[in-house]
């Protein structure tokens, strides 16, 4: 059974989606969850913030939702969350261009040169990264509040086309090679079978830490000053 309100959302984000400009809507009541990665590579460890929200949409009874919009390059879903709104993305742009697609959703006035006017009208405070994390292992998950890109290009390209450091990551840990020159296969390889047993609990720790902060935020921001 879906969550209250689902029907009405799904109309909401249809609507939202053709005419590209939303009605009022009270600050802080609406987040963006973007999973960081490389689209048509499911499985592989540099695309596990996908992974993420592949589960966290399942979480919300949302994954038979997601749409394609083409003017942000992204999957979109849309799913409630008590009285708060989340905007579920997924870039179908190469990792290296995961920030063109979240910022196009997010707000005017970004990087990227497109003219348009806001889909979502987010600030980069409201927008939640998810993305791997080469220095925590296989089985860490945490939360980092801004700060530097610490060398992930998915990331990096947020942070540019947002021009802001202030979005929460979301650190879903897949370990480090021994050897430096193998990262790069590392990272775009599938998890290996044993490692493939220990992700669903990963996941599921993700979205548990993620939506706990989220429900925090929300209700500070419903309480007031």
């Amino acid at each position: 059974m879906g969550l209250p309100g689902l029907s009405h959302a799904g109309l909401w984000l249809s609507r939202a989606m053709s005419r590209c400009v939303l009605e009022p809507r009270p600050a802080g009541k609406r987040w963006l969850v973007a999973g960081l990665g490389n689209p048509g590579l499911p499985g592989t460890r540099h695309s596990v913030g996908m992974a993420v929200l592949g589960h966290l949409a399942r979480r919300l009874g949302v994954a038979e939702s997601w749409a394609r919009d083409r003017r942000c390059a992204a999957d979109l879903a849309l799913a409630s969350l008590g009285d708060a709104q989340l905007v579920l993305l997924q870039p179908r742009r190469l990792m290296n261009l995961n920030g063109h697609s979240v910022a196009r959703a997010v707000v005017t006035g970004a990087t990227v040169s497109l003219g348009q006017a806001e889909l979502f009208g987010l600030t980069a405070e409201e927008v939640y990264l998810v993305h791997d994390e080469l220095d925590k292992p296989l089985g860490k998950v945490a939360l980092k509040l801004g700060g530097s890109a610490r060398g992930h290009n998915g990331v990096r390209s947020c942070m540019s086309c947002l021009n802001s450091s202030a979005m929460p990551r979301l650190r879903v840990g897949i370990g480090r090679p021994t050897h430096r020159d193998a990262v790069q296969a590392y990272v775009l390889g599938r998890f290996s079978p044993a490692e493939q047993e220990l992700l669903p609990p990963v996941l599921e720790r993700a979205v548990d830490l993620l939506l706990d902060h989220i429900r925090q935020r929300s209700q500070g921001s419903s309480s007031g000053p």
